[in-house]
Formats: structure tokens, C-alpha cells, sequence
């Protein structure tokens, strides 16, 4: 007999699924795993290196309140009543060629990093009135900016009277900007070089702030569709700073950089008009989409404050850019992945221009193909993915939502904090921004160092195989710092990938794998991957449990180091006899992948022990001097 299947039903006939259902059957299963709490929100979060709380449930409850309609005050869904974005390349050498190809296959603005001199050869082919330039001089901003207008004046392109760029424009669109937001003081994140902690205008060096006062005026006089300052907030991202940082850093630079503007003249409303903002795009997208979504309502509350709320040039506008500081120098091609998930966090986000970095960055001047990846990225989402036909996707989502308000709050505290220490300038100088930077550092290094934070191709899944890439390296003193100059999250695996790779032979590890193959493959795994992290080379015994065999396998491999590999239950009847064997045979450490004391065992390899000091310590005993 044949039972007929059963009629699907509508979700309407399911019963709802309540908070407190989900706290009953989440507190069974902590339970089972050992765990004795009475919160299961508690027991389950997570929290960011900088100190915003992500909890494992939301729903509606969660929700902040109305976040308001696009283009419309406090501009949490877009500074913009309509979707889509600028896609930004950026160029490090006057190749009118490569810009051409650029203009002519998906870009719309250029982000040039050049010396004034080398601007009408980059320019040459380009319709200054068409598109928006970004011009990064650095300390040459004036020269910069007069090299621009001189061009557009013989070239006859008019004064813009929309918004529709962000850097040294001709005289169509664009901000004429550089180096005039360097604010004062640095900072050393641990394991990076000296940090320029930039922002908007601070007041490091007097010259900078002139330069940044006199094109904000002449913007306002001759060019009202230029604006004069960028608010670079990447630095304290690069500085090991995190979202909420960022922003908080980001505000406290805009207020300083609205100070000085609306000191030397501007009214208020002008002063908001000459400002655009930049800030890192990471692969953690979620965070990446509500930090931009916070960013606008920060200064959405600044602009109410300022009495301009709702006016023209009130709302942020926005530059994203993919973060230097997640690139990876060993396996480059990855790097097109993070800047992928990037890029869609920052359209999605709702910014107005996107920059991604190409996946060479890191190694020097990218390449013809990298620089078509990179483009190529933006036009995917943009064309294919239609990620632009909708304005702000995320709006609505319990969890975007709360994460949005929750990184706004921390992040106005830390602005908060920055002002009462007398504002940016003096919060810089006095250290009070480097240490706090310094402090979240810290604490991301250290989950990276245990790859609670894993890097794919450097801290996990290191191909020792790979074949380097060659690039040409960029030109001393280049006005631009692509690539970063703050930390890399790979750096200090790098490190040491580097220096097996500079041994004449490469380090190695020899893995007593004690038992079948079902028993030990798991461990051996998970070993081969650590060691591997750091360059060291690992040779892998067979399926065996004689402790004379493993170490006559041992001496035969040439290695000096061994690490037991195995199930706990094989370990009980066989670790410490099989590392008696190993000293015997001359090892001068022995490790064991997985927990547990057995004599003749020095020290255990397990998830979420200390890679970074694994790999160091064995490095020493292997005699190679760092």
C-alpha cells in the first residue's frame, strides 16, 4: 500500500519561532557541550577587537528605530536618493595608455597618485568635463591643483556646477586634495613601521592647512562642482585601528577640518560641501556594510548639530577602498576574493565611489592584469550581479541594523573621547589616538598569531609550491602610498615564510604519525598546515606504532624537530614510548598535535594555540636565527 505524500505547507502553518524557544533549545545544547550558563546570548556572542558586541540572534526587537529614506537625513540608506557608484581606479605612473584602457572599459573616476609634472601626459586622452579625478600629491598639492586648472582652462572645460567627483579636478568634477588633511603626530603599531595617523586638516603642518583653506575657496568661487579636502580615515585603519575607530577618528578629523574651513571664511554649509570621506572596505562585509551605513549617520548628527542638516552637501560623501592592510604578499591571487567581498560590502554599504586595490598591490606596481581584474571586480557587481539596482540591500536586516547602531554609538563615545582630550590635533599629538590604535592591534595580532583570525594562503593553507610574482617596484619618493604603509594581518607570518625561504635548505618537521591512517590523518593535517604557515617543510612517517620504526623514519627525514600525530586513544598506549625513541634518534623537541601531558613530550600543537610562537620556537631549535 502507498501512503501519498504529504501537501507541503505555507510558512503561515508553521508555528512562530520565539526568542524564548530559541534560548531553550540553544541552553540543551551548551549543555551538552559542557557549558553551565544561564544566557545563551551571553555564551554565544562574539566581540570585535575594538569592543562592538555581535550576538548570535536577532529579530525584531533589535531594530533601532526608522533609519529614514534614501538621500534624505540621517542618510543611514544613502546619501543619495538613487543606487549605483563611481568605480575609481587608482594609477601610480602617468601611463596615458593604461588610463585610456581604464576610461574605456567600466571605469568612471580616477584616483591619480602622481607629481604635478607628470599630469598632462597622464591627462592627455582624457575628457576632463566627462569624468572625476582623485588627485593624491601629497605635500605638491598646490602644484597639483594649479596643473589641473591650468589644463582645463586650455582645454576649455567649464566649471561644474554639480557634485559629482572627489579630488583635484580640472574644472568639471572632483576635490582638490592631497596631503592637505595630515593631521599631527604617528603612531607604531606593534610589529608595523611609523604610522602617519592622518584625518582632515589637523594641524601638523601650517602650510598644509593654508593650501587645504585657499582651494576650498576657490572650489567655492570658481569650481562648485570640486571639493578641497579628503577626510582620510584608512590610516587609523592601517594603524590596527578598528571600525568603530575608524569612525570615531574619521568624525573627530571632519569637526577639525570643519573648524578650520569655517575659520578662515567659509560659512558652515560651504565648509560641509568642500569634504569627502574615505574609508577601508574589509573582507568581514557585514561590518563593512554598517560602518558606512554609521559613518553617514554620525555626520548626519554633526550636520544637525552644525545647523545645516538637510542642506545640500550636508550628507557624507564617500570614498571606499579595499583595505591594504588585509592584502597578502604570499599568495597574491586570494587577495582577489577579499577585494570582491570588499567591494560588495562598500556598494552595498551605499558608498559613492569605490577604489579596489589590485590583487599585486602588495608586491610593487600592478600589472595590465591586475589593474583588469581590479576593474573588471566593480563591473561584475555592478552590470552582472546588479548589487547597484537596489539602494541600500541590507536595510532592513535585524542584524545590519543593530550592528549599524551599535558601531554609531561606540564610535561617537571614542569622537567623544577624542574632543575632550582637545580635539584631533592634540589627541594625536598627546598619543591618547596612537594607543588606543595600538591597544586593538594588539589584541587582533594576537588572534591572528592563534588564527582565531585565519589568513587563506598564509596562516591557513600555505602552498610552499607557490611560484613568486614579480612586479616592478614603485618609484622612490612617489607621491601616493599604495599598498599601505601601516600594518598587514600576514606580516609576521610572512616574516617567516620569508626567512625559510631564504635558508639554502628549507627548514623542516618530521610528523610521527603513530597508527592507521584514519587515527592520525586528522592531526597530521592540522600539524603539516601549522608548521607549513611558517615555511617549514613537513615529512610525514607511515602507519605504524613501533616506536623504533617512527624513529628510524625520523633519522632517515634529516629533521631535527618531531611532532606526534595521532587519535588520544593511541597516544595512551604508545606517546611516551614513541618519544623516548624520538630523543634517542636525536630530536631536540617533540611536540604532540592535540591535548595532553606524556613524558618525553615538550609542548602541544592544538586549535587555537599560539601559531606564531610554535613556529618561532621551532625556528630556534632548528638552529635558523631570525
Amino acid at each position: 500500500m502507498t501512503v501519498p505524500p504529504e501537501e507541503p505547507r505555507s510558512a503561515a502553518e508553521f508555528p512562530p519561532v520565539t526568542r524564548d524557544r530559541w534560548r531553550e533549545l540553544a541552553l540543551g545544547v551548551l549543555r551538552k557541550s559542557g557549558v553551565e550558563t544561564g544566557s545563551p546570548e551571553e555564551a554565544l556572542a562574539s566581540t570585535t577587537h575594538d569592543g562592538v558586541t555581535i550576538a548570535p540572534i536577532y529579530d525584531a526587537s533589535d531594530l533601532p528605530g526608522d533609519p529614514g529614506l534614501p538621500g534624505a537625513a540621517p542618510y543611514v540608506r544613502g546619501s543619495r536618493p538613487e543606487g549605483g557608484w563611481e568605480v575609481r581606479q587608482r594609477h601610480e605612473e602617468p601611463d596615458p595608455e593604461a588610463i585610456l584602457a581604464d576610461l574605456e572599459n567600466g571605469v568612471t573616476s580616477l584616483w591619480l597618485t602622481l607629481d604635478p609634472e607628470d599630469l598632462p601626459r597622464a591627462l592627455a586622452p582624457v575628457y576632463l568635463d566627462l569624468i572625476s579625478i582623485t588627485l593624491d600629491a601629497g605635500k605638491r598639492t598646490r602644484e597639483a591643483a594649479e596643473a589641473l586648472f591650468a589644463l582645463a582652462a586650455e582645454r576649455g572645460a567649464p566649471a561644474s556646477p554639480g557634485d559629482a567627483g572627489t579630488a583635484v579636478s580640472g574644472g568639471a568634477s572632483g576635490t582638490v586634495s592631497g596631503d592637505t588633511g595630515r593631521a599631527p603626530g604617528s603612531g607604531r603599531p606593534p610589529g608595523g613601521g611609523p604610522v602617519a595617523l592622518t584625518g582632515s586638516l589637523g594641524a601638523d603642518a601650517l602650510a598644509d592647512a593654508r593650501t587645504a583653506v585657499e582651494l576650498a575657496r576657490r572650489c567655492v568661487r570658481d569650481h562648485p562642482g570640486l571639493r578641497a579636502v579628503v577626510v582620510d580615515a584608512t590610516p587609523y585603519h592601517e594603524a590596527g585601528g578598528g571600525d568603530a575607530e575608524e569612525l570615531g577618528c574619521s568624525v573627530a578629523a571632519g569637526v577639525a577640518a570643519l573648524r578650520t574651513l569655517v575659520g578662515a571664511g567659509l560659512t558652515m554649509e560651504q565648509a560641509f560641501g568642500q569634504l569627502e570621506f574615505r574609508y577601508a572596505a574589509t573582507a568581514d562585509q557585514f561590518l563593512t556594510i554598517a560602518k558606512l551605513r554609521a559613518a553617514r549617520r554620525l555626520w548626519a548628527r554633526v550636520a544637525e548639530v552644525c545647523g545645516v542638516s538637510g542642506v545640500p552637501g550636508a550628507a557624507q560623501r564617500q570614498h571606499a577602498v579595499t583595505s591594504s592592510a588585509m592584502m597578502t604578499a604570499r599568495d597574491p591571487w586570494v587577495n582577489m576574493l577579499r577585494t570582491t567581498l570588499a567591494c560588495f560590502a562598500a556598494g552595498t554599504g551605499g558608498a559613492d565611489a569605490v577604489t579596489v586595490q589590485p590583487f599585486d598591490t602588495r608586491l610593487g606596481l600592478p600589472d595590465a592584469f591586475a589593474r583588469r581584474i581590479a576593474r573588471n571586480t566593480q563591473s561584475l557587481l555592478v552590470e552582472e550581479a546588479g548589487v547597484a539596482r537596489v539602494i541600500d540591500p541590507a536595510g532592513g536586516s535585524f542584524y545590519v541594523e543593530r550592528l549599524t547602531e551599535d558601531l554609531a554609538g561606540r564610535a561617537w563615545t571614542w569622537f567623544q573621547e577624542i574632543e575632550r582630550a582637545g580635539g584631533m590635533a592634540d589627541a594625536l599629538a598627546s598619543g591618547v589616538v596612537a594607543k588606543r590604535l595600538a591597544a586593538t592591534w594588539e589584541r587582533h595580532a594576537a588572534a591572528i598569531a592563534r588564527r582565531r583570525d585565519p589568513i587563506t594562503g598564509v596562516s591557513e593553507f600555505p602552498d610552499l609550491a607557490e611560484k613568486p610574482l614579480s612586479r616592478r617596484p614603485r618609484p622612490a619618493g612617489a607621491a601616493g602610498k599604495a599598498g599601505g604603509t601601516g600594518v598587514h594581518y600576514a606580516q609576521e607570518f610572512e616574516a617567516l615564510r620569508d626567512l625559510a625561504d631564504a635558508q639554502k635548505t628549507r627548514p623542516k618537521v618530521f610528523l610521527a604519525t603513530i597508527g592507521p591512517v584514519a587515527a592520525h590523518t586528522a592531526r597530521a593535517s592540522f600539524a603539516a598546515n601549522l608548521f607549513q604557515a611558517g615555511g617549514i617543510a613537513t615529512v610525514t612517517g607511515g602507519a605504524v606504532t613501533d616506536p623504533a620504526e617512527i624513529a628510524a623514519e625520523f633519522a632517515a627525514g634529516g629533521a631535527k624537530v618531531a611532532c606526534l600525530c595521532s587519535s588520544d586513544r593511541l597516544y595512551a598506549g604508545h606517546a611516551e614510548a614513541v618519544a623516548a625513541a624520538l630523543r634517542g634518534a636525536g630530536a631536540v623537541k617533540v611536540w604532540l598535535a592535540g591535548k595532553g601531558e606524556f613524558e618525553g613530550v615538550d609542548d602541544n600543537l592544538y586549535a587555537g594555540c599560539d601559531a606564531l610562537g610554535v613556529l618561532r620556537t621551532t625556528f630556534e631549535d632548528l638552529g635558523v636565527a631570525r
